[in-house]
């Protein structure tokens, strides 16, 4: 069975401490760069791609590319500067699309 590999993308201080665990990180922050790596990193077969939310804005267009196809997963998380709800944003939307209904953040 061929191993998939997993990748980080994003602002050093955001990433860097995924190498410890033996992710595949890449230090992108400008948006052709961050959308150069992503189809780059899709063309390698990596089966997972973390991406900051911070990167993630800047490269929509190439993450919206892969959205429907099984890999890579592009995955969005926070930056050390914080939390921007992208993430969570898109599982909502999943989940919606899915189940047809919100009923991860559904009030009362």
């Amino acid at each position: 069975m061929e191993k998939r590999k997993i990748a980080v993308i994003g602002d050093p201080s955001s990433v860097m401490i995924f190498k410890a665990i033996g992710l595949d990180v890449f230090y992108e922050e400008r948006k052709n760069q961050i959308e150069k790596r992503i189809h780059s990193l899709a063309g390698q077969g990596y089966a997972v791609i973390y991406i900051t939310e911070k990167a993630a804005v800047l490269a929509q267009e190439a993450i919206e590319l892969y959205a429907t196809a099984t890999f890579p997963a592009i995955i969005p998380i926070p930056s050390s500067e914080g939390v921007l709800g992208i993430g969570m944003k898109k599982l909502k939307s999943n989940v919606e699309k899915a189940v047809g209904a919100d009923i991860l953040f559904k009030e009362g």
